[in-house]
Order: structure tokens, then sequence, then C-alpha cells
């Protein structure tokens, strides 16, 4: 890197404005920490993610931007209803094993991280957006210097910021896994999503928009689609397959999907009367893994460091847990004691991400459906469930969080068809 930039200091660098670097900001600067903030994009802006779990109202409160958000005025969300071949069933997450919060809302996400941004701000963070990192130093072993990054500002010119401590929040553009080569193969197949906003229209008596909606497809278990109700009558629509189940579909991105959303009769009569008044877009190749979550100076938060899958909403939870456990290691790191950060962040953070990703894994085998979908269900096993799926995943009274594959395997051996 070139000596000839300027070059800033600064305590903690986060890099991303999004849920996880904003509730992260929020915590470090209760500790009393200088925060600068990179984001490359202009807030407000698009992005999927947007059925909250109630687990991450926890955060929410923790960070300090709980009335922010209830005062925006987003959808009320309490459970979860799901749709095979006319086959109804859904959870209330007020009627769940684990202890917290049991409602949350579904957000257009451009307004909902325009929020905790603008907190984040509000507490004493410094946030640039338009601001771009290109190129990180994490120097050698045994400096006595943090992480250096070079940084492209909005105008174009290029500056570096030297760091205490480095969090990646950068979601998708996964900054720091693509410029330290810490990416790995997913294990999951190679799935996309087309997706986009319509005004609903729907009129469907006992349709419930306080529960995002997720319908199987009729011929194929492992396509599925999603319905999250906003405030105002719009809500979010969206199809997840392997890519080469989309390729089969021609035309742009809205008349593939329009396709495919005809194809399952209950979502077509249920979107009978919408318009579709927003183009759609693509994501394909979203699940991600690295080979470590944290280094010398530096940690990964949410969709920076893994993402599984959209199926469960789990993504900005897991953002939340992330931003949490990083916060808490930083406050004892600054205070002079010894973090392990493979004990206090990486470890408990893959607990959580290790019981969604069994559950996502038993859901796209076919295994997970037959569970919720069977008659003769047990209320206290109903409850584990349903305190998975409002995300407590990190819960370890719950034995299906405890003994994840044992107890899903057994369960799934009981409810297989005959």
């Amino acid at each position: 890197m070139s000596d000839t930039l300027k070059l800033e200091h600064v305590e903690i660098l986060i890099v991303g404005a999004g849920p996880a670097g904003s509730v992260a900001a929020a915590l470090l600067r209760q500790q009393g920490r200088q925060v600068l903030v990179i984001e490359r994009e202009q807030f407000p802006r698009f992005s999927i993610g947007e059925s909250l779990l109630p687990q991450s109202m926890a955060y929410l409160e923790q960070a300090g931007m709980l009335q922010a958000v209830v005062e925006a005025g987003f959808q009320h969300k309490n459970g979860a209803a799901f749709m095979r071949n006319g086959e109804y069933t859904d959870f209330d997450f007020r009627d769940k094993f684990s202890q917290g919060w049991g409602t949350t809302y579904q957000v257009q996400r451009a307004d909902f991280d325009h929020v905790l941004a603008k907190q984040a701000e509000r507490f004493g963070a410094e946030v640039r957006y338009r601001h771009a990192v290109t190129a990180v130093d994490l120097g050698e072993e045994g400096d006595a210097r943090g992480p250096r990054v070079t940084v492209h500002g909005a105008d174009g010119g290029a500056y570096q910021i030297e760091a205490r401590f480095m969090l990646d929040a950068s979601g998708f553009g996964r900054v720091l896994p693509r410029l330290l080569k810490l990416e790995t193969p997913s294990n999951f197949p190679v799935r996309g999503a087309l997706f986009t906003h319509v005004e609903d229209g729907i009129d469907e008596p006992g349709f419930d928009r306080n529960k995002i909606r997720v319908t199987v497809h009729p011929r194929h278990c492992d396509v599925w689609f999603w319905t999250i109700p906003f405030a105002g009558g719009r809500c979010s629509l969206g199809v997840v397959a392997e890519t080469g189940f989309l390729a089969r579909y021609e035309g742009t991105e809205t008349e593939r999907l329009r396709a495919i959303v005809a194809e399952e009769p209950s979502l077509r009569a249920l979107l009978a009367n919408a318009k579709w008044d927003t183009p759609a877009r693509q994501i394909v190749g979203y699940s991600a893994n690295v080979e470590q979550l944290w280094g010398r100076g530096y940690a990964l938060l949410g969709n920076a460091g893994e993402f599984l899958d959209p199926v469960f909403s789990s993504g900005v939870t897991i953002a939340f847990k992330s931003a949490s456990l990083a916060a808490a290691a930083l406050q004892r790191q600054f205070a002079g004691e010894a973090v392990d950060w493979q004990a206090d962040f990486g470890a408990p953070l893959r607990k959580g991400v290790d019981t969604f990703r069994a559950f996502v894994e038993s859901w796209y085998a076919g295994g997970f459906q037959q569970i919720i979908f069977h008659q003769g269900q047990q209320p206290e096993i109903r409850r584990m469930i349903s305190a998975i799926l409002a995300g407590y995943a990190w819960d370890q009274d719950n034995p299906f969080v405890k003994e994840t594959a044992r107890r899903l395997a057994a369960l799934e051996a009981l409810c297989a068809p005959v």
C-alpha cells in the first residue's frame, strides 16, 4: 500500500452499515469506543431478508434501538405459516419453549436498515456512505499496529485507515473473506432466488398478515416460495430453487417469477389481484462459508462470515448475535483481559448456526416438511420447534438445540410416511 495516502487512526473500524454493523456500532458506543463505519452504498438501499425473528428483538433492545424500530410502523409478525399441496400449518412464536420475545416485525429492509444506521449515528458512530474498502493489510505477526485498509471515497479519492480492531459486517459483499481469501465452498447445492415486491391485493378470508407464509412447490419439495406481508398492502414475494431449475424459465426475471408462481395453485389464487409494479431481481449462489470467523485484529459478522439459506429467515438474527458476541469480547479486550476469540466468539456463534443448518438441510431433504405437516404433533415438541423457528437456536435448554441432529433424525423417522 502506498505510504503517500492520508492515514487515519480509529479504535474500531466496521465495514458495512447493515444490521450487524449498526448494532455492533451501537453496542461499542455504549462502551465509549470510537467507531467508524464504512458503507459502500448510499442508504436507504434495497435488500432482502425482510422477515425478522423474535430473538432479534432482544439484540435491538440491548443496542438501544428498539424504540426507533417500534415507532417506524413496520408490519407486526407473530409466527410462520406453511403451505404444501393444499395443506396448511402454522406456528405462533408466542407459544414456544424458550423464554423471550414472541413477536417481531416484517420490514422493508431499505427502511429498517436506514433506521438502525441513523440510530448508530445518533449514538456517536461516524458512518461514511459510498466509501468502499478495496485492500487490507493485517501486518506481520508481532506487529504493534492493527489492521490497515485502503478506502476509496465517493469522489474516487483513496485514503487509509488503521484501526485497533476491525469488524467486517459487509454482508454479501464479504469484503475480508474476498480480500484475505478466507472463503470456502458451502456444502449446500448452488441455489438462487427470484424475488420482487408487489401490491398484493390479497382478499383471502383468514389470510394472516402477521405471519410469513412459506409455500412448497407442488412437484418439487426443494423449491419453495416466500410471501412476506408488509404494512400498507404490499408484500415481498420470492422463489428459491437450485439454479438448474430456475434456468428452465425464459424471459425477464419478472416473467420467470410469475411463471413459477403460476404453478402453485394456492399462491396463484392468493395473488390473483396483485399488481406486479416492481421489476423482479435474481440472486444466485448466496450460501457461503469461511475458514475462520476471526483472525488477528478482525472478526466477521453476519453474512460476511456465513450465510446458510433464507428459508427460516435466520440471517438478521445471526447478524445480531455475532454483533453482540463481538462487542462483549471487545469490551473485555479493551479492558486488558486476554480474549480467546474462538471460545468467546467463533464457537458460540457456530453453535446456533449449526442448529439452523440442521433444520435447513432437513427442510430441503423433505424430512422437516413431514414433521411440520404431520397430523399427530405433540404440543411440547411443537413448542421446542417453534422456539428454534423464532430464532432461539442458542438455547441449550431446548433438546432440539442441545442435540439437534439426533433429535431431528428421530422425529423424522417417527413422522415418515408409512
